[in-house]
């Protein structure tokens, strides 16, 4: 049996599409996110399905432990789980920016922090932290979650440094528009509406399973190789 790896916001989207890879690859799995009914019906063997909002790191290190337990230490984490909350600076509620703010930094923080300790003293694993394209360029509509993007690429970067002595490699994935479910959780619905027409102008997105190609290319480099970021996005998005 291969190394185990450790996938957030696994449920649906780009996490489900890299469980089904990974685990195709040989891979026992802990999977993990809310929708936890998502995760079971992909019946995928050696793989651990946990109720876990990673806001909560107790839950969160709770089923971490239990991972291990069964199937030896995290050699993989994908910080995939996210929340794209559009809206403007006047109007959108304080309530969704915190939202945004504890899953996409201090979600990902929470995971870091538990596997980064365990990875150094055995001079191997990799971390992967889902950013975006709005991590790199400003745009409107996105004012904190570009800033939670921006924060990801930077805790990322710094992340690498931190762990490069020590054989651990971090890897920022910064997707464009990707056809997933993470725009139905804006709520204006004029902003949802415009994001539905810049993506059908576009028309051929990236689907979850080009993200999944991208990560599974970048993890099965050698532990000495490390692809610091890979920015993807479909040849018609201009932006």
């Amino acid at each position: 049996m291969k190394k185990l790896i450790v996938i957030t916001g696994a449920s649906s989207g780009i996490g489900a599409a890299v469980a089904k890879r990974m685990s195709k690859e040989g891979h026992p799995l802990l999977l993990l996110a809310r929708r936890i009914k998502n995760m079971e019906e992909m019946n995928l063997p050696n793989t651990l399905c946990r109720n876990v909002d990673i806001t909560n790191k107790e839950s969160l290190y709770k089923a971490m432990q239990e991972a291990e337990a069964l199937y030896g230490p995290i050699d993989c984490l994908i910080n995939n789980a996210g929340v794209m909350l559009l809206g403007h600076p006047e109007t959108q509620s304080e309530d969704e920016w915190d939202t945004m703010i504890d899953v996409n930094i201090k979600g990902l923080l929470y995971g870091i922090k538990y596997v980064a300790k365990s990875m150094k003293e055995r001079q191997c694993g990799t971390i992967f932290n889902l950013g975006s394209t709005a991590g790199r360029k400003t745009s409107k509509t996105r004012l904190v979650y570009g800033a939670t993007k921006f924060a990801v690429h930077t805790i990322s970067e710094i992340l690498r440094e931190e762990l490069a002595s020590s054989n651990v490699r971090s890897i920022t994935i910064a997707p464009g528009i990707v056809e997933t479910e993470l725009l139905s959780h804006t709520t204006d619905t004029t902003i949802k509406t415009n994001y539905q027409k810049t993506k059908d102008t576009i028309g051929d997105l990236l689907i979850a399973d080009d993200i999944a190609d991208i990560i599974s290319y970048a993890y099965n480099q050698p532990q000495s190789v490390c692809i610091r970021e890979i920015l993807v996005a479909a040849t018609k998005q201009t932006v």
